[in-house]
């Protein structure tokens, strides 16, 4: 086992973990230098404990990182009622290498974690082989999700296979991979997973990784290559037989867009992946930040805006932008089941700030906690990213696009049936139909990148479009300063 990249606390700087667990107590995180790869990896329940490390260190992640990548620097957030503070500079892509302050440490943890049970698992007997080769297709599947955002986030990025324990110089000061090198390996895990998932079928509660969400994933990923990367119709092809075969599995719309994400439907039959988050196992994640808390709580608010905020909770540090809002019509089911608009029931009906609805979470003894599930994948998605694919390969989009937009329409869907146009017009309807659906999940930035869009949609991108460095995010001072082989993106040098 190869020595740990660290320095200060960080992969490249990072410091690796290993799990104590109970299945009936809380995680608990020990160093893996008190545990030991000897005295670990021996049993199934060992290999059963290192995945659900990874699943536990991955929903730090989720609780708020990701969203940041996936679609804070869109159009979709704006001010709310506290100081947006340093969310603002995202909504307005004022990044720069001095106030960059997100990085990569989390991620490799997560990474670190599947690395360990890539190495370890396969020479631990299990009574049923199928187990084991499940375990090893979750790690594979996690290793080439993280390694997707952490290269659709900075591109180039060191690329750590091996688990790492430890400290030495060689290992530390690692050069970051070309991204094409990167995809390369994502490409490679996860053939190797989808070859080892024993099943098609859901674990309970939809909150590991499956073979179905493995093949969203692939045709994710074969999407952002073929479209961004020069991987053309090949790549596409693919990244459209994977997401049919993923379509093969138990999924189906709900008829109610709103009950998607309730805490008290986790694991329905529209989820394909999702982070799982419940009381005494994590904070509050994201969602807490998009509400409103009860000291911004008027009498001068209707009734019926009181009803639907129900117990308040959270801050209001920023709120759907009013670019969001205004491109939904009343017809859309999406717009109740997204957001609240709040205004002061006054005279002048004053707009107060717009609060998000999807990941409210649930009430207890006067408290709200914020702890829906975060959805990684759903069916909804699915069937949009196989429109995306079916147009770009010159088919026909119209049924995908139309089984989306029944549900959100209902009796009026009439009124909004899609109909088969020129490719580029299908792309801007398809991309469109990503934004009312999946507003406030982490896809909007991702999605503005790969269908070329940014510039145009991002109002604080509009005019800068010979700054194409802004589809990436800058390298924060101290992870370079950390490890002298780490250069800064390009075009965010001081």
């Amino acid at each position: 086992m190869k020595n740990l990249v660290n320095s200060k606390g960080y992969l490249l700087g990072m410091v690796a973990f290993m799990l104590t667990y109970s299945c009936t107590e809380p995680l608990e995180l020990a160093p893996i230098s008190s545990i030991g790869a000897n005295s670990f990896w021996q049993s199934e329940q060992d290999a059963s404990g290192g995945v659900i490390g990874m699943y536990n260190q991955f929903r730090n992640m989720a609780s708020r990182s990701l969203y940041y990548m996936g679609e804070a620097r869109s159009e979709v957030m704006g001010f709310g009622l506290q100081n947006a503070d340093f969310r603002q500079k995202y909504f307005e892509n004022d990044m720069n290498e001095g106030n960059a302050d997100l990085e990569w440490l989390q991620a490799y943890r997560i990474i670190n974690y599947a690395n360990l049970v890539v190495e370890n698992v396969p020479d631990i007997s299990f009574p049923d082989e199928n187990k084991k080769n499940e375990l090893l297709a979750q790690a594979y599947t996690m290793r080439a999700f993280v390694y997707f955002v952490l290269a659709k986030t900075w591109g180039d990025v060191p690329l750590v296979t091996v688990p790492v324990e430890g400290y030495d110089a060689e290992t530390t000061f690692q050069e970051r991979a070309a991204v094409a090198i990167v995809f390369d390996q994502i490409k490679s895990d996860l053939e190797e997973a989808i070859s080892l998932f024993p099943t098609n079928d859901f674990p309970p509660g939809r909150a590991v990784w499956s073979r179905p969400a493995a093949n969203v994933l692939k045709g994710d990923v074969y999407l952002w290559t073929g479209k961004t990367m020069g991987g053309g119709e090949g790549d596409i092809a693919t990244a459209l037989t994977a997401l049919n075969e993923a379509r093969s599995a138990d999924l189906a719309l709900l008829d109610d867009f709103s009950r998607i994400f309730d805490f008290d439907n986790k694991g329905n039959q529209e989820v394909i992946f999702a982070v799982h988050f419940n009381d005494f196992e994590s904070s509050n994640n994201m969602y807490s930040d998009m509400y409103i808390n009860a000291l911004d709580i008027r009498d001068t608010y209707s009734q019926q805006t009181l009803e639907t905020i129900g117990t308040p909770g959270g801050f209001n540090w920023w709120a759907p932008s009013a670019t969001l809002r205004n491109q939904f019509t009343e017809e859309d089911s999406r717009k109740s089941g997204s957001f609240l608009e709040i205004y002061s029931n006054d005279d002048d009906n004053t707009f107060i700030t717009s609060i998000v609805l999807k990941g409210n979470g649930y009430s207890e003894g006067g408290t709200r906690r914020f702890l829906d599930d975060i959805v990684i994948y759903r069916y909804a998605e699915l069937l949009l990213l196989i429109a995306e694919a079916k147009n770009a390969l010159g088919q026909d989009p119209s049924g995908e696009i139309n089984m989306v937009r029944n549900r959100a329409y209902g009796d009026d869907f009439s009124m909004y049936e899609f109909s088969n146009g020129s490719q580029a017009e299908n792309d801007e309807s398809i991309l469109q139909e990503r934004l009312f659906e999946l507003a406030f999940e982490g896809k909007r930035w991702w999605d503005l990148v790969r269908f070329g869009k940014a510039f145009e949609k991002v109002p604080s991108l509009q005019g800068r479009e010979g700054q194409a460095h802004l589809l990436l995010w800058p390298i924060t001072l101290e992870t370079i300063s950390l490890n002298s082989k780490i250069t800064q993106n390009p075009g965010y040098e001081q």
